[in-house]
């Protein structure tokens, strides 16, 4: 299993995790099979979402066997159990209740990340940022009973603006090729609705998100990804909207190289869901390959857009010609390139300067990327 720091926090999660949505309905021992089985193949952080108490109390008691040090848990706050569902709540009491009943149930002592849950309208963010939540949120963090503060969002309008806010160290943001072709939007129902992608002329990734994820990246504020599978939507040949199904991994590894991006949590029902999500640990890189899917896509122009695939290799002056363009990118959505990631790109072994214009990577890539005009911007801006 590879690990990825998250951001500025310094803690360190493996590229795989386990969303909460998999534990509804299930009894401890489902509970039980499904964390054992995700803990043994290397995955060590969870998001639990969840306001039911049956779901808190499952995991909880199953991750008693394990040290507390070995895992990260994305903990929400602001989810509430109200006559026997789940609710989104604002009320300060409501929050306080159901943050106290998660620590009891989970028995975990702190939550690494605190997440303010389900934030996708700018009015409901100003509410949350300039009322008690947010002073709820940083009275815990100053008590260690949460140790970083995170925010969970469908909407990148939302996620710049939580990025903007300095509070915000990791935000869980709804990742996957389908998602990211779609502009910003306060409707969640918009993006699992069929008639969205119904005859749809994708231009590449929308320039919002691709910017929020190079703008993460930039600030040091790590992405978790949820619905990296699209609610299931993608592993459907017929219900995709590239007509062809990926697989987990595809899916996985589309999310592991947006920037920013540190850990993919994955709603598992079952171990062999839990198995099929941590073979992308030995999954080798025709597995990992989804660039056949999107650049194939009907109505699908992702052409000269970099998707950091790396089907551009081999160049013939061995340079990453993907983690070129990544920094390249990076760069281009700043007024000015920080010398941290100059810094970055300089210690790449070789650099966009060294490109001879062959066209090796040209023919190579499946996007219609104009990598030899990349190399030469890479040189003006980088200077090498």
């Amino acid at each position: 299993m590879e690990y990825r720091i998250l951001g500025k926090t310094g803690l360190k999660a493996s590229v795989v995790g386990i969303g909460g949505e998999g534990f509804e309905n299930k009894s401890f021992p489902e509970c039980e099979e499904i964390i054992d089985a995700a803990f043994s193949n290397g995955i060590n952080i969870i998001d639990i979402y969840n306001s039911n108490p049956d779901v808190r109390s499952n995991v909880g008691t199953a991750l008693k066997k394990y040290p507390r040090e070995s895992y990260i848990i994305e903990g929400h706050l602001c989810s509430v159990w109200d006559n026997g569902q789940y609710r989104r709540s604002r009320n300060i009491d409501e929050v306080k209740e159901a943050f106290e009943d998660f620590l009891s149930r989970m028995r975990i002592g702190y939550v690494d990340i605190g997440m303010i849950h389900y934030v996708d309208d700018k009015k409901d963010f100003e509410n949350v940022f300039n009322g008690e939540i947010i002073k709820y949120a940083k009275s815990l963090k100053e008590k260690g009973i949460i140790k970083h503060i995170g925010l969970s969002t469908h909407n990148p309008d939302i996620a710049f603006m939580a990025v903007e806010s300095g509070i915000i160290e990791v935000i869980l943001f709804s990742i996957n090729p389908a998602y990211d072709m779609l502009p910003a939007s306060e409707d969640i129902d918009f993006m699992f609705e069929e008639s969205t992608y119904n005859g749809r002329t994708y231009e590449g990734i929308d320039p919002k998100r691709g910017k929020l994820y190079q703008t993460c990246e930039n600030k040091g504020v790590a992405l978790t990804v949820m619905k990296g599978y699209g609610a299931g939507i993608l592993l459907n040949e017929n219900q995709s909207p590239f007509k062809k199904a990926l697989t987990p991994v595809q899916c996985i590894h589309y999310c592991l190289t947006r920037p920013a991006v540190a850990s993919v949590l994955v709603g598992v029902s079952n171990v062999d869901e839990v198995l099929a999500a941590t073979g992308y640990s030995n999954a080798n890189d025709k597995e990992k390959d989804y660039s056949n899917v999107l650049s194939n896509a009907p109505k699908s122009v992702f052409k000269g857009y970099c998707m950091y695939c790396g089907h551009c290799a081999p160049c013939t002056r061995i340079i990453d010609i993907a983690n070129v363009n990544k920094y390249l990118d990076l760069a281009l959505v700043q007024n000015s390139v920080p010398d941290t990631l100059k810094n970055h790109y300089m210690l790449l072994e070789h650099h966009g300067g060294e490109c001879i214009e062959c066209g090796a990577c040209v023919k190579n890539c499946p996007f219609g990327v104009d990598i030899i005009g990349k190399m030469k911007q890479a040189k003006e801006l980088f200077g090498a």
